[in-house]
């Protein structure tokens, strides 16, 4: 992924609110499988890491990346933006610019 499509998705993600939260459990396998499944319906996860998680929101953002084999658009803060591309052109929503 280039900068100006990292740029084009961070755009669109400063709209959307987040879908998913982890708290003081962290990152457990059905926080994973649930974002996974997010991935069948959307490309672009927006995900909000509350106060009380111990763990570093970078280093959830490599862990479930690897997981769901997605890219990591931007951490910033307590916020995780993934990015996946549906399998099939057909069904991409969103276009990257080239």
């Amino acid at each position: 992924m280039n900068s100006r499509q990292r740029a084009y998705l961070k755009g669109i993600a400063m709209t959307t609110d987040p879908i998913f939260q982890i708290g003081k459990s962290g990152l457990t396998p059905e926080i994973t499988h649930a974002v996974e499944e997010a991935f069948h319906r959307r490309e672009l996860i927006k995900i909000s890491v509350l106060q009380n998680c111990l763990d570093q929101p970078g280093d959830m953002a490599q862990m479930l990346s690897e997981r769901t084999h997605s890219e990591i658009v931007q951490v910033i803060g307590k916020k995780i933006i993934l990015y996946r591309p549906a399998k099939e052109e057909k069904d991409r929503i969103l276009i990257l610019p080239k």
